[in-house]
């Protein structure tokens, strides 16, 4: 299928126009061969970083003044 038919299937299916369809950038699909990556934060990792984030500055405020 090239670009233009599935663009035209797209916009036969919803109602927008082709040109509406060519706008917003529709592809094909392709399977992943690779895992993915979880989707997940790692939150003591996110907090730990955030918290020496946080002391540098204190430590820059205080001496400052």
């Amino acid at each position: 299928m090239t670009q233009r038919d599935l663009n035209r299937a797209v916009a036969r299916v919803t109602g927008e126009s082709v040109d509406m369809i060519e706008r917003m950038g529709f592809g094909e699909l392709h399977e992943s061969t690779g895992e993915r990556q979880p989707n997940s934060i790692d939150w003591d990792a996110h907090d730990d970083a955030r918290l020496a984030v946080s002391a540098v500055r204190r430590r820059r405020l205080a001496a400052a003044v």
